[in-house]
C-alpha cells in the first residue's frame, strides 16, 4: 500500500512587507473615520466654538475693527475660525492614543508584526481627515459671513486645511507618544493649543502689532497654515485696497512678503519633522 504525503501549506509569517504596512496603515486610517462617524455629538459640540467666535465675537467686533469700511469683520475672522476647526479637531483626535494606552490596545497594535512608522502614519491620515471634514463643515457658512461660493476658493482651502489638519494631528500625535493619562496630555496640548490659535493671527490682523508681537507670530507655525486660508478668501472678495492691505498684510520677513507656495512648503515640513520625531517616539521600548 502507498502512502500519501501531504506536503505543509506553505506559511509566511506577517510583517516584513510593504503589503502588511499598508493594510496596517488603512486599518488605523478607516478606525478613526469609524470612531468619528459614529460619534454624533462630537461633530456637532466640535462646531460650536467656531460658531461662537464667528457670529458673536466676530459680529461684537465688527463695528469698531471696520467702521465705515462697508466690510465685516465675520469676513476677516472667516479663515481663522476654519483653521480653529482644524487646530481642535486635530490636536485632540490624538487623545485616543491615550486612551487605547490605558486600557491596554495601544500595546496589542505595538506588537503587531508591522512596522510602527505604518500605525503612526494611519493614525495622522486619519485626524487629519476627520479634520479636513470638520473644516469642510465649516466651509458651509461661508455665504452666511459675506464669502463667496467660489469652487476654486473652497478647492484651495480644503487642500490647504488637509496638509494643516496633517501637520497638526502629527503634532498632537508626538505629544500623546508619551503621555500616560488623558489628564496630562489636555494640560500639556492646552498650553500650546491657546497660544498658537491667538497668535496666529486668526482673530486679528498681523498688521501694526507691536515688535515683540509681531515676533512671536512669525515664530508660531500655525501662522503659515492661517495666512494662505486668508489670501483664498481675500482673493475672492471685493473691499478698498487700505482696508484691504490692512486686514490682510501677509506674513513679511523683513519687508518681503512670503508666497503662498513657500507658507504650505514649510507647514509641510513641520508635518514630516513631527511625524518623523513620533514615529522615533514610538519605536522606543517603553
Amino acid at each position: 500500500m502507498t502512502s500519501v504525503v501531504v506536503e505543509p501549506a506553505p506559511t509566511r509569517v506577517a510583517g516584513g512587507r510593504l503589503a502588511d504596512d499598508a493594510r496596517a496603515l488603512r486599518v488605523v486610517w478607516k478606525r478613526e473615520l469609524i470612531r468619528f462617524g459614529r460619534n454624533r455629538l462630537r461633530i456637532v459640540t466640535a462646531l460650536v466654538q467656531p460658531v461662537l467666535f464667528l457670529f458673536i465675537l466676530g459680529t461684537g467686533l465688527s463695528p469698531i475693527l471696520t467702521a465705515g469700511g462697508g466690510f465685516s469683520f465675520r469676513t476677516f475672522m472667516f479663515p481663522g475660525v476654519v483653521a480653529m476647526t482644524v487646530l481642535f479637531t486635530s490636536i485632540f483626535s490624538a487623545i485616543s492614543i491615550v486612551w487605547d494606552r490605558e486600557f491596554g490596545f495601544l500595546r496589542e497594535m505595538l506588537v503587531a508584526p508591522v512596522h510602527r512608522w505604518s500605525l503612526v502614519l494611519g493614525k495622522c491620515l486619519g485626524g487629519a481627515t476627520v479634520a479636513t471634514i470638520q473644516g469642510a463643515i465649516m466651509l458651509a457658512l461661508a455665504g452666511a459671513v459675506g464669502v463667496p461660493y467660489s469652487p476654486p476658493m473652497l478647492a484651495a482651502m480644503v487642500g490647504e486645511m488637509a496638509l494643516t489638519a496633517f501637520a497638526l494631528t502629527a503634532f498632537g500625535v508626538l505629544v500623546a507618544s508619551r503621555m500616560a493619562q488623558v489628564e496630562s496630555f489636555q494640560v500639556v496640548t492646552q498650553f500650546f493649543v491657546l497660544p498658537m490659535f491667538f497668535l496666529s493671527g486668526a482673530v486679528f490682523p498681523l498688521s501694526h502689532l507691536p515688535t515683540w508681537l509681531g515676533v512671536l507670530a512669525k515664530v508660531d507655525p500655525l501662522t503659515y497654515a492661517v495666512d494662505p486660508l486668508r489670501r483664498a478668501v481675500f482673493a475672492h472678495v471685493r473691499l478698498p485696497p487700505a482696508l484691504a492691505h490692512t486686514l490682510d498684510p501677509g506674513v513679511t520677513w523683513a519687508g518681503w512678503r512670503l508666497p503662498v507656495g513657500l507658507e504650505l512648503a514649510m507647514v509641510a515640513a513641520a508635518a514630516l519633522a513631527m511625524l518623523l520625531v513620533a514615529v522615533g517616539q514610538f519605536s522606543r521600548p517603553d
